[in-house]
């Protein structure tokens, strides 16, 4: 019985054996680190130098985007007045028009009962006239009763203000009512350009009819372009009427100057000013609506700055290596402002003082790229 105890304890040692879990080797996770350091060798070799950041005068610019655009005055929207149909007109988008040119005519029989009510109340007018008259004279000698006269009046007061009514409405046509004869009666208007410029838009096609509330042509007076830029709230205290701006169009190198002529005094939901501003230079290829990239210059500034090549991105964000110890830096998080000359606006975080912070100002690429090689190590 012993002996058979002996041969099966090995055999049930065995089986607990295999039927342990065995432990989960556990991996420390990877820490990134803020910090490289270098010898004095390789800081000489890789001609990295440390500096003090140090207030600089630069010219502070903010930078904002717009469009070109037109003032109210130098923009018309050219409607019928009493509507009709359009019987002709040779306008396209793009081509120019001289004031008082004809650039549509428009046809409606409605035209004829308008001009035959002027003739008519123009005639009755007339007669109303000389029989007042005739009223006055049979008052005075007391021919006729005083209510007579009155009518009289009243009458021929009622018709001139008919016909003077009439005569705006042929005036809103573009018909000149003093020249207008039975013989002369039309059922066609010639529309007319208000002003010279450019046409921009063509709404409607031959024949169709145009309601009076509806826009047939757009033109547009690009002599005086100005630029409408899109200011932040944030930097709205810092733009005065009268700074120079330096204004780029799309797919232009070129810069053209202008002047702010107006700031806008109410803040968008979205938190920003209009600033409106006047080309200096007049250039008459420019088309309104297109799109614009800017510089207001405000003037200098004294600002803390370092060299460009100090300030990295890295992650998508500002950073600039911080010496906290011999051969030992710190990358360090940092705000940008004004960029002019090679150098670069910097505002430290909470708790640094410039004046004791010490910097890679040259070479500091070559810091990130031993930083970046330790982590991946």
């Amino acid at each position: 019985m012993k002996r058979l105890l002996l041969l099966i304890l090995p055999i049930l040692l065995a089986a607990c054996g295999t039927n342990q879990s065995s432990p989960t080797e556990q991996v420390a996770p990877k820490k990134s680190s803020d910090r490289v350091s270098v010898s004095p060798d390789q800081l000489s070799v890789s001609g990295i130098e440390v500096g003090k950041i140090q207030d600089r005068s630069l010219s502070g610019g903010v930078p904002v985007s717009g469009m070109l655009d037109v003032p109210p005055q130098n923009l018309v929207n050219v409607t019928v007045p009493l509507g009709g149909f359009l019987r002709s007109t040779s306008l396209l988008q793009g081509m120019k028009v001289t004031k008082g040119q004809v650039i549509a005519v428009i046809e409606n029989p409605e035209y004829i009962q308008l001009q035959q009510d002027y003739l008519d109340t123009k005639s009755q007018q007339s007669f109303l006239e000389k029989e007042y008259e005739r009223q006055q004279k049979l008052a005075a000698e007391n021919v006729n009763a005083q209510k007579t006269l009155q009518k009289s009046l009243a009458d021929w007061e009622s018709m001139k203000a008919r016909n003077n009514g009439l005569r705006a409405k042929l005036r809103m046509l573009g018909i000149e009512a003093e020249h207008l004869k039975p013989e002369h009666i039309t059922s066609t208007i010639e529309l007319k350009a208000s002003m010279s410029g450019y046409v921009t838009q063509v709404f409607g096609s031959v024949g169709a009819f145009v309601a009076p509330t509806q826009v047939m042509f757009t033109i547009v007076d690009s002599d005086h372009l100005h630029v409408q830029l899109t200011c932040f709230e944030r930097d709205i205290s810092r733009i005065r009427i009268g700074q120079k701006i330096r204004v780029t169009l799309v797919n232009e190198t070129a810069e053209r100057t202008a002047t702010v002529f107006l700031i806008g005094r109410d803040i968008s939901p979205e938190r920003t000013v209009r600033v409106h501003a006047h080309l200096d230079k007049e250039d008459k290829n420019l088309i309104p609506g297109m799109y614009v990239k800017a510089i207001i210059q405000t003037g200098s500034e004294l600002v803390p700055s370092l060299p460009e090549e100090a300030v990295l991105n890295f992650e998508d964000k500002e950073v600039i290596f911080i010496e906290v110890a011999n051969g030992t830096f710190k990358l360090t998080e940092v705000t940008t402002g004004i960029r002019e000359n090679g150098f670069v606006e910097v505002i430290l975080p909470e708790g640094l003082n410039k004046e004791t912070t010490r910097v890679a100002v040259r070479n500091a690429y070559k810091l990130l790229s031993k930083l970046k090689s330790t982590e991946e190590e």
